[in-house]
């Protein structure tokens, strides 16, 4: 077994697939996500080989530990690396800035893509990478040979517009993005909705997200309409987004060394829906990152902090529509990769095939009675490397207004569930004497994306200008672009299909 194979989450059988297949069918035939055979583990003297390598050369460096050479070679990987990040603002790609020194407190902000949030890490890589494949696949093919993807994903905000800026305009590739009428921000629907490129469909579903997410599922899940239609995946389930973000852990804790010294103690806060970013932190963590604590920040959708607590992953109830949208998740997918390595190493001795059979019997659980609990074995571990924190639309309000008022610096909502779970984890150390503990908080989008939640915060201040002081030109020209759009009067896995067949004819 190697770290450059992946196998499923729910059985035995997907064993041994290639980088290339797990990347391009996404989601495994059983239903479970991809994971890698073996969790690399990096050379003693990392720390010291890599402290100094800019972003781009340490994306390499973990990438190249995941990817068989075989499979792309140094100069191809170099080059993906080089041409996914050349079209970031920030020639750190993701610096850290300070946010509160007295109290220990950073941000690594992660929205100097070309959509201005997190996901553009990921994406700007994921879809060059879709086009390498293609290319490859389709050399001396006719135009009825030729292999195509048809990626379809779900969003809840972010994940839509940055898939549809990674892959407008690639060869071979089509795609298309649900998202929940009326639940996503003004601006991440201009986002999606103006980019005119023939490959790019955006599809208005009158529903939640998890409506849309379930709609995705069932469409993988379609073996007849995979098979006929070459169904790709580009939100966080496919493992090319978990692979792409742990770079910026390691880019991070070397920035933050370097100021601080060797001995600080650096835990990570990530505002968490999908699971799929705080997860990219807990492999850099197993591979052997000194990270001291991956901290879930969750909003008041908080499935990951009641798991955390009690051991119990249950629904518990409807989704809430709160002032961070992207993170108004009930089932966040990624956990299942988590949960299937709690299971094989607390309830199945070791065993990947016990440890599959577990994550199929829990998710069985899940779907006819809402809910799950796992072993006191599994959440004790799971509580080693996690904690978590709730934080209501109240608290999301008072960071943003808290951090302004400091410093004028605007946070985003979802920026702000991390920054006030990070304040609080704070507290508890001062009041337990534990010194030295460095937090960075991952900012997740630029506030101006989400004008709502941060005027209701900063209107009250004098002299505070939204326009002025958050609006970038890029996005001020959005709201007189054209935008094409297709409605889904029902959130329908049928209705789906037949727009997507429709919407492939047209192109």
């Amino acid at each position: 077994m190697s770290s450059h194979t992946y196998r499923s989450t729910r059985c035995a059988t997907e064993q041994n697939i290639s980088f290339e297949a797990a990347v391009l069918q996404g989601l495994a035939t059983d239903g479970g996500l991809f994971v890698p055979s073996v969790i690399p583990q990096l050379e003693p003297d990392f720390l010291t080989k890599w402290k100094d390598l800019s972003f781009q050369e340490l994306a390499f460096e973990v990438m190249r530990l995941y990817i068989n050479p075989s499979e792309i070679s140094d100069a191809d990987l170099k080059e993906l690396v080089k041409k996914s990040y050349s079209t970031f603002r920030h020639d750190d790609v993701t610096p850290v800035q300070p946010i509160d020194e007295a109290a220990g407190l950073y941000l690594l902000e992660l929205f100097h893509g070309p959509t201005y949030a997190f996901k553009d890490v990921a994406l700007q890589f994921v879809g060059n990478l879709f086009e390498y494949f293609l290319t490859r696949k389709n050399e001396g093919k006719s135009d009825e040979e030729k292999d195509v993807l048809t990626v379809v994903g779900a969003t809840s905000g972010d994940t839509g517009s940055a898939a549809i800026y990674g892959l407008r305009g690639k060869k071979d590739v089509s795609v298309f993005i649900l998202y929940p009428t009326g639940r996503i921000s003004p601006i991440q629907e201009q986002q999606m909705a103006t980019v005119l490129d023939k490959n790019v469909h955006t599809l208005s579903v009158k529903g939640t997200f998890d409506d849309c997410q379930d709609i995705v599922k069932q469409i993988f899940g379609d073996s007849d309409f995979n098979k006929k239609y070459h169904v790709g995946a580009v939100n966080s389930i496919n493992w090319a987004r978990i692979l792409a973000q742990q770079t910026y852990y390691f880019y991070a804790y070397f920035q933050l060394v370097k100021k601080l010294g060797n001995d600080a103690k650096i835990r990570f806060t990530v505002p968490s829906g999908n699971f799929g970013d705080i997860l990219a932190g807990f492999y850099a963590k197993e591979m052997g990152l000194p990270i001291d604590k991956l901290i879930i920040a969750t909003n008041e959708n908080d499935i990951l902090d009641r798991f955390l607590k009690s051991g119990k992953y249950e629904k518990g109830g409807d989704v809430k529509a709160t002032l961070s949208p992207a993170m108004d998740i009930l089932i966040s997918s990624n956990f299942e990769r988590l949960l299937w390595y709690l299971a094989r190493q607390n309830v199945a001795d070791g065993s990947d095939e016990k440890a599959g059979a577990t994550v199929n019997d829990w998710f069985a659980q899940l779907k006819s009675t809402g809910g799950f609990e796992v072993p006191e074995a599994a959440i004790a571990a799971a509580r080693k490397d996690f904690a978590s924190e709730r934080v209501d639309d109240a608290d999301i309000t008072k960071a943003i207004k808290k951090v302004y008022a400091a410093s004028k610096y605007v946070l985003d909502p979802h920026t702000a569930v991390g920054v006030e779970t990070s304040y609080r984890n704070i507290e508890e150390d001062k009041k337990a004497a534990v010194e030295n503990v460095k937090y960075i908080s991952l900012s997740t989008a630029h506030p101006a994306k989400f004008a709502d939640a941060v005027n209701e915060a900063l209107n009250e201040f004098d002299g505070y200008s939204f326009e002025k002081d958050v609006l970038p030109e890029e996005l001020k020209q959005l709201a007189a672009k054209e935008m094409k759009r297709v409605f889904i009067e029902k959130a329908d896995a049928e209705l789906v299909k037949a727009a997507i067949v429709d919407e492939l004819t047209k192109e």
